[in-house]
C-alpha cells in the first residue's frame, strides 16, 4: 500500500494510538482491546519491549484491517527494522536530517517530530508526509494553530498533551489527526489486566473525534 493511501487512511481516522507497552504480549492485548473499541491507527514504539516482533505479530493477525506503523525512532537502522517487520508508516520523536532522510527514502509514510517554527519548516523540507507536533503539551492547540499562520500548506499532527477534553480543539487548530498516548492506553491499565476499560476509553476517543469533525 503505497504512503499516499496510508496517510489517507490515517487522516480519516484522524486518531492514532501511541503505545509504550510493558511487554510483548501486554502490547498486543493492549491492541486487541483497542481494536474492539474502534481503534484502527496504531503507533508501536521503540520503548516497547521487542517492538519489531510486536508489529510482525499485529501484522500477521490484524493484515489491512489496522493501519499500522512504528514511532520513537531515534536512530537510522531503525527505519529498516521497522520495514522488515512490516510497518507502514514511520514516526520520530524530533528532527534529526540523518534519521529524517533514511525515513523519507524508505518509501514509507514519514512523520517527523517537530516543535519549533524552524524544526516544523526543517521537517516538511526532510519530506515529511505529516509533521509531528511534539510534545504537544508545552504549546497547546493555539501553539499549533499560530504554526498554521506561516505554513498552511504543512500537515500537522499533535502527539503529547492530547485528551479527551481538547480533542476538539485540536482539530479546530487544523491537526490533521491526533497521537493519544497513556491517555488513551495506560500501561498501568493493561499491568492490571483492565482491558475493559481500554476499550471503552477508546469508544471515548473515536466518538470525541467524530464530534470534532
Amino acid at each position: 500500500m503505497d504512503k499516499l493511501t496510508i496517510r489517507s487512511q490515517i487522516e480519516r481516522l484522524g486518531l492514532l494510538a501511541v503505545l509504550r507497552g510493558p511487554s510483548p504480549e501486554l502490547t498486543v492485548a493492549m491492541v486487541d482491546a483497542l481494536v474492539a473499541g474502534g481503534v484502527r491507527g496504531i503507533e508501536i514504539t521503540y520503548t516497547t519491549p521487542k517492538a519489531e516482533e510486536v508489529v510482525t505479530t499485529l501484522k500477521r493477525q490484524y493484515g489491512s484491517s489496522i493501519v499500522l506503523g512504528m514511532g520513537t525512532l531515534t536512530e537510522p537502522e531503525q527505519v529498516e527494522e521497522a520495514l522488515a517487520a512490516g510497518a507502514q508508516f514511520l514516526v520520530s520523536p524530533h528532527c534529526d536530517p540523518i534519521l529524517g532522510q533514511r525515513m523519507v527514502a524508505s518509501g514509507l509514510l514519514a512523520m517527523i517530530g517537530a516543535l519549533t517554527p524552524t524544526e516544523v519548516l526543517q521537517a516538511h523540507r526532510l519530506g515529511a508526509d505529516i509533521v509531528k507536533l511534539f510534545p504537544g503539551s508545552l504549546g497547546g492547540p493555539s501553539y499549533m494553530q499560530s504554526l498554521r499562520g506561516p505554513f498552511p500548506q504543512i500537515r500537522m499532527m499533535p502527539t503529547g498533551g492530547v485528551n479527551l477534553s481538547n480533542v476538539a480543539e485540536w482539530f479546530k487548530a487544523g491537526a490533521v489527526a491526533i497521537g493519544v498516548g497513556s491517555e488513551l492506553c495506560p500501561a498501568a491499565w493493561a499491568r492490571e489486566g483492565r482491558f475493559d476499560e481500554i476499550t471503552a476509553r477508546a469508544r471515548e476517543f473515536v466518538a470525541a473525534v467524530e464530534a470534532a469533525r
